[in-house]
């Protein structure tokens, strides 16, 4: 009787402390929960040596451990390789080896005293892909992300084969938001921030908001750096679009508020072999909210011989 009164003891005591771990830092939680959930898709977590810094990055081999197409995957301004999750072993089940990289100032790499332009960002990937020992890749970009895998096509089209963005920045639009809508002080800027990326935003619970408000602060540094920079107008593409010469497709949430269609159907008109790729009732997370269209899109492109040229569609989206 007293061993297993000692064992209920010892159950309520770990119950306790989980709680306390997960009240104090829900988002550390669930981190580990996205991680183990990568782990058990088969996707390796690694780090590897990028101009003197040690760069985290993600990698999964296809099916069948084959060789498979490269496919760089490129995550957008205060975001990481885990927002990929979503499609990092399906695009992998459809024979592609993906790399999904830490840019510099975010995720697990590190976060040194540097402009965090675009232009330290596309050379930073560029120097990834050579860290890894990829020639030449397919590369995709959400958002920021999106820019800088436009920026790395145009200069350095020796590595990249086919170009895919999502929602991406890289153009001059008048924006609705200022800089600080990145770096919410409390729950009130936290739900702005989450109106303006999502058209069906969930309110975090008081704890979990507040844990989220803590989290982007502690990077809030970077984050600003790389707005300044996208915002001082050097690194701009609107008058290098017509360099882009790959087959290229723009995948774009109907209802992005953060950066609206506009901005995707400008780029289509001005990189000519662009296809643009429409999701209805999704906004600027449509690579993880809408992920059933956006993989479907992103793979029929990727495979498409011979490569898909010009055109508009909207993609069919199940509830």
């Amino acid at each position: 009787m007293r061993v297993v009164l000692r064992v209920v003891a010892a159950l309520v005591v770990l119950v306790v402390l989980a709680g306390a771990v997960f009240y104090l830092h829900p988002l550390w939680v669930a981190d580990q929960q996205i991680r183990f959930h990568l782990w058990r898709e088969g996707v390796k977590s690694d780090y590897v040596q990028v101009d003197g810094y040690r760069l985290h990055y993600f990698e999964v081999l296809p099916a069948g451990g084959g060789g498979g197409v490269p496919l760089v995957l490129v995550h957008g301004l205060g975001a990481r390789g885990e927002d990929w999750g979503s499609m990092l072993a399906a695009l992998a089940g459809q024979g592609f080896h993906v790399y999904a990289p830490d840019l510099l100032g975010y995720g697990r790499s590190p976060r040194p005293d540097v402009d965090y332009s675009i232009s330290l960002q596309e050379k930073t990937v560029a120097d990834f892909m050579q860290a890894v020992h990829v020639a030449r890749a397919d590369v995709g970009g959400w958002s920021m992300g999106g820019w800088v895998a436009m920026k790395l096509a145009i200069d350095h089209p020796e590595l990249v084969n086919r170009l895919v963005i999502y929602d991406s920045a890289g153009v001059y639009f008048p924006a609705t938001f200022t800089a600080e809508l990145f770096t919410p002080v409390d729950a009130a800027g936290l739900n702005r921030l989450m109106a303006m990326l999502t058209p069906h935003p969930i309110r975090l619970p008081g704890f979990a908001a507040k844990d989220a408000v803590r989290k982007l602060q502690e990077n809030a540094w970077v984050i600003d750096r790389s707005m300044a920079s996208m915002t001082n107008g050097r690194d701009l593409l609107d008058f290098q679009l017509y360099k882009i010469t790959q087959p290229m497709l723009i995948v774009w949430g109907e209802k992005d508020e953060l950066i609206p269609l506009a901005v995707g159907e400008a780029i289509h008109r001005r990189v000519p072999q662009s296809v643009l790729n429409v999701v209805p009732g999704c906004g600027h997370l449509a690579p993880a909210e809408c992920v059933g269209p956006v993989i479907a899109s992103t793979v029929s492109f990727l495979r498409a011989d011979p490569p898909m040229q010009g055109g508009e569609k909207t993609l069919a989206v199940v509830r």
